[in-house]
Parts: structure tokens; C-alpha cells; sequence
């Protein structure tokens, strides 16, 4: 079998376990700690429900994996998750639009927004931590001021279908996520896009005398996160009937959590959506099987940043060791 490796990420089904087989062993190895603690962990309707959960934060998490590959950071994707929520759930409700139109809005702001962001970033010259971050303030704030800061009920039956359809036992979000993972592949690692993203995560210089027009990737890779991010905050609505202005806090978290478990470096260049994959299953495992226990959400918040800091301190031990 030919394998090719491009910026850290290996291609290929045995490049892809040689890569990753570290989270692997550890994704395996929380499941049987879960399986043996709690007998109804590993049985196929909870681990459905599993893929269920962990759809919208993997959908964030894939646009993500672009942002930290090309050496960017975005911490407004919950924000935006939240205000594209409510843009759909309000235009629906309150101003009686079709629900095609509606979720057009929605994915629209989120676009609005991630152009905003890459723009600043990428024009300005600003952090990208520091424009995200307020970025994040700016657009919660929306959020509220969209609903009144009130939970805003949507009665549409075909707007319940978007994320509470199912396909035999498959709901609808795992199939949406399934479908953005090989679609984000392809460009990912088949494309000049991807090729690019890479490059400018490597050596942003490099790329820049190469040719590159690195504004361009950059403003593209924020549009990307922006609009997965309403991709995912639409399907939470659809789900719970409702939008909530408070949907999304700590979203970013547990995306940035899952890339970085996945073996992207936060330094850019470094990274792959196999391993966002095994990452984002970790997080969802993780806190399906400690609410299982009953474990407190407070211990679980605990318990994800080790998590994290784990992750990062293992990526700076690879650097060392390079």
C-alpha cells in the first residue's frame, strides 16, 4: 500500500495507525475502564447516542483542525454556534419566514462572521487569540439581544427534522458529520487548498515567497469555522426545539481539546482529521461515561482540562524531542 505523509499527517490506513496509534490505545482503554464501571456503556444504543452527542462539536472540531493547522486559533466558535441558533430560531418564530430561509440566515452570519475574523487577522495583523476573543464577547452579545436574552421555541416540524431525523438507527447530525469529514478530507488532503494550509502552518515565509497568496487561505480557513460553527448551533436548535443564547459555552474548549488530542501542534503545520476524530470521540466518551456514574458536571470540567493540559504537554514533549 502507498502511503504519503503530508505536514505530520499520515495517509493511508497504516499511516493513519502509526500516526495515531498513541490516542488509540488511550480511546480504547477509556472504554473499557467505562465498560467495565458501567455494564450499559458498550451496548450499540448508547454508543449511537455517543456519535449523536459528539456530531456538532466533531463539525466545529474539523473546522478547527484547519484553523490550528495553519497556525491560527479560534475561540468564537461557540459564540457564533449560539447567535447563528438564534438567528434561525428567531427569523422562524418571530418573523414567520420559511425554514429554508431561516437556516440560510443563519449559516450566513456565521460565513459574516469567520470573513470578519480572517480579515482582522489576516489584514490587521492581529492575534488571532486576541481577535477571537472578542469576537466572542461581540457575538454573544448578539445572541442575546436577538432573543432578549429569552429561550426562543420553534414549533416547525420539518425545522425538528434538521437535527431529530434518523435514517434506520442513524440520526441525522452523525450522518451530517459523517459527510462534512470526507468532504473536509478531500479537500484537506487531495486539494491545493489543503496543500496550502499546510504550507503556510509550516513555514509561513516559505509560503509566502512560494506564492502563496496566504491572506486568501487564511480569510477561507475563518469563513470555513464560522459557517461549521452555525452548521452545528442550527442542528443543537433543531434538537432541542429551541434556541438558547447560552448554547456554546465552551464549545471552543472541547474543540481545540479534541485537535490537539488528535496530535495537532498549536504551533500550526502539525495535524490531521483522522486524529480529530479519535479526539472528539475521547471528549464525548469521556463525558458520557462520567455521566453514566453520575460524576458531577463540575469534577467533569475538571477532569477535561487535565485533559487538556496532558495533550498540550505531550505535544511540547514531541517538539523537545524533535
Amino acid at each position: 500500500m502507498q502511503k504519503r505523509k503530508l505536514g505530520g499527517a499520515d495517509i493511508g490506513a497504516l499511516g493513519f495507525l502509526k500516526g495515531n496509534w498513541g490516542i488509540l490505545v488511550g480511546l480504547i482503554g477509556i472504554c473499557v475502564v467505562f465498560g467495565i464501571a458501567a455494564p450499559n456503556f458498550i451496548t450499540a444504543s448508547n454508543l449511537l447516542n455517543v456519535l449523536r452527542q459528539v456530531s456538532t462539536n466533531g463539525i466545529i472540531a474539523f473546522a478547527m483542525t484547519f484553523v490550528i493547522i495553519i497556525g491560527g486559533i479560534d475561540l468564537s466558535v461557540g459564540a457564533i454556534s449560539a447567535a447563528a441558533m438564534m438567528v434561525t430560531t428567531c427569523t422562524i418564530a418571530y418573523w414567520n419566514v420559511p425554514v429554508v430561509c431561516g437556516v440560510l440566515l443563519g449559516l450566513l452570519f456565521g460565513v459574516v462572521v469567520g470573513f470578519v475574523n480572517g480579515v482582522i487577522i489576516s489584514k490587521a495583523g492581529m492575534a488571532p487569540f486576541i481577535v477571537t476573543l472578542a469576537m466572542t464577547t461581540i457575538v454573544r452579545g448578539i445572541a442575546y439581544i436577538t432573543s432578549n436574552a429569552k429561550p426562543v421555541r420553534v414549533f416547525d416540524d420539518g425545522f425538528a427534522l434538521i437535527g431529530g431525523g434518523f435514517i434506520g438507527p442513524i440520526s441525522f447530525p452523525v450522518i451530517y458529520m459523517v459527510v462534512i469529514l470526507i468532504i473536509m478530507s478531500i479537500v484537506l488532503y487531495k486539494t491545493q487548498f489543503g496543500r496550502y494550509v499546510y504550507a503556510i502552518g509550516g513555514n509561513r515565509e516559505a509560503a509566502k515567497f512560494s506564492g502563496i497568496h496566504i491572506s486568501k487561505i487564511e480569510i477561507s480557513v475563518y469563513v470555513i469555522s464560522g459557517l461549521f460553527s452555525a452548521i452545528s448551533g442550527i442542528i443543537l436548535a433543531s434538537r432541542m426545539y429551541t434556541g438558547q443564547p447560552t448554547t456554546g459555552e465552551g464549545a471552543e474548549l472541547d474543540a481545540i481539546a479534541a485537535v490537539v488530542l488528535g496530535g495537532a501542534s498549536l504551533t500550526g503545520g502539525v495535524g490531521g482529521l483522522g486524529g480529530t476524530v479519535i479526539g472528539v470521540l475521547i471528549i464525548g466518551i469521556l463525558s458520557n461515561g462520567l455521566n453514566m456514574l453520575n460524576v458531577s458536571y463540575y469534577y467533569q470540567l475538571i477532569i477535561k482540562g487535565i485533559v487538556i493540559l496532558l495533550a498540550v504537554y505531550i505535544d511540547a514533549l514531541k517538539k523537545r524531542k524533535k
